[in-house]
């Protein structure tokens, strides 16, 4: 049995808090997990993971979750899957959303935590982000975009 890992600091991703909870070298990359807190109306860009399946379990708060032409209304407790290679999203819908995302396999947690801003003990605002260097950056990790933010 593995022994899992302490989790990491938190960092800022596209205006919300990210942290790896198990990354991919902890399991021989079948698997990683990451949690993302987000405030309310937060919508990354509509995209694709060419490698990966991903798992979204909400913890709190109210997310919707946009898969191919599906739309899912979760609450904590409910999960949504992004298979890979079909364009997904999500938008936040309480004033705050925290939630667990599962890839695999694993990887991409790299391209966050490349990305992401180390959080201050004196942030009272998430940091400013180049999305543009953050998009090309992604190709590396096979992810590609497939359209803008879903919105409200």
């Amino acid at each position: 049995m593995t022994q899992p890992p302490r989790a990491a600091e938190p960092f800022w991703f596209l205006g919300g808090q990210a942290r790896v909870l198990v990354p991919s070298r902890a399991t021989g990359g079948s698997v990683s997990v990451m949690e993302f807190t987000d405030a309310a109306d937060h919508a990354p860009p509509l995209h694709i993971h060419d490698d990966e399946d991903e798992i979204w379990i909400v913890l709190e708060g109210k997310v919707t979750f946009f898969v191919g032409d599906q739309k899912f209304d979760l609450k904590p407790g409910e999960a949504a899957h992004g298979p890979r290679g079909v364009a997904h999203s999500y938008l936040v819908r309480s004033r705050t959303a925290r939630m667990a995302a599962v890839f695999s396999p694993a990887c991409v947690e790299d391209w966050f935590v490349a990305n992401g801003t180390p959080v201050s003990r004196t942030d009272e605002a998430p940091a400013a982000f180049d999305i543009g260097a953050i998009l090309a950056s992604a190709e590396a990790f096979h992810v590609r975009v497939a359209g803008p933010p879903p919105s409200a």
